[in-house]
């Protein structure tokens, strides 16, 4: 870690995957514990259904720098046995503007379409199903006056058309994987966009183009921890201590120090999920 780099906000984590008990020694308390509030100030843990959008909640009430999103994610919609239930079950957890500021609930997240697998086990790929929580969640930010955090894997188009279909919401891209003329349309109509571990592989060079076509001022960084390491830790655990390698990449594209890139990084993560 650079000893001069400070600060910095992880916009994308999970905290409650299994893989921190099974991988690392003391688990993901051990790690936050160890990098809370520095390096890493922030970090925003991260919900992929209704059961770990409670343990992200869980985890943030421990630390005095986490928050929490929920949502039901594309692959993880196929195992709901009941779409509607699933839907109102995030809905309660969601509750109200003084239960989300209890529990330091700051986006609705991670929705969005992933066409990536064929099947998850036995269960096919669905399109339709993972279309309509999309749509349903979408609302349901609107309603609430909520940021969103999207998961778009190889559904660059449907998931575009999808969020003009609601002008309304606005939010993050998370890992961002698509075009640069995709960037500079998403940003354009307010979108945030984050990077990841990815923006520092080598063979990531439609990455640093899309990163160098947003605004400053609407590029987050996460981990998207425990996954996408960055070089040149690619294979491991990831967590938020490594996320110096993504802001130092940045750095570079932007011709900036890594603590510059770090602080605006951090003010835009504080802008779009309204924290003080």
């Amino acid at each position: 870690m650079s000893e001069t780099l400070h600060g910095l906000f992880d916009s994308h984590a999970h905290y409650f995957d299994a893989r921190f008990e099974r991988e690392a020694e003391g688990g993901a308390d051990a790690i936050l514990r160890g990098i809370l509030p520095e390096p890493v100030s922030r970090i925003l843990n991260v919900g992929t259904n209704c059961r770990n959008s409670r343990l992200a909640v869980r985890q943030a009430a421990v630390y005095d720098g986490m928050y929490a999103a929920v949502g039901i994610h594309p692959e993880d919609c196929h195992y709901e046995a009941d779409a509607d239930a699933a839907l109102g079950e995030l809905r309660e957890l969601l509750g109200t503007p003084e239960s989300r500021r209890r529990d330091k609930i700051v986006a609705l997240g991670e929705i969005g379409l992933d066409y990536h697998y064929a099947n998850y086990g036995e269960i096919p790929l669905d399109k339709a199903r993972q279309m309509y929580y999309f749509e349903a969640q979408l609302r349901m930010a609107q309603e609430l006056e909520l940021p969103v955090i999207i998961h778009n894997r190889e559904a660059h188009g449907d998931c575009f058309e999808t969020v003009l279909r609601h002008p309304g919401v606005r939010g993050v891209f998370h890992s961002y994987s698509g075009s640069a003329e995709l960037a500079r349309e998403l940003t354009r109509r307010g979108w945030y966009l984050s990077f990841s571990g990815t923006l520092t592989f080598r063979n990531a060079s439609r990455v640093r183009e899309a990163a160098q076509a947003v605004p400053h001022d609407r590029l987050l960084v996460e981990t998207d921890a425990p996954y996408l390491a960055p070089h040149p830790m690619r294979g491991r655990l990831n967590h938020s201590e490594y996320l110096h390698y993504t802001v130092e990449t940045l750095a570079g594209l932007w011709g900036c120090s890594p603590q510059q890139a770090a602080e605006q990084t951090a003010r835009n993560a504080v802008a779009l999920f309204g924290l003080s």
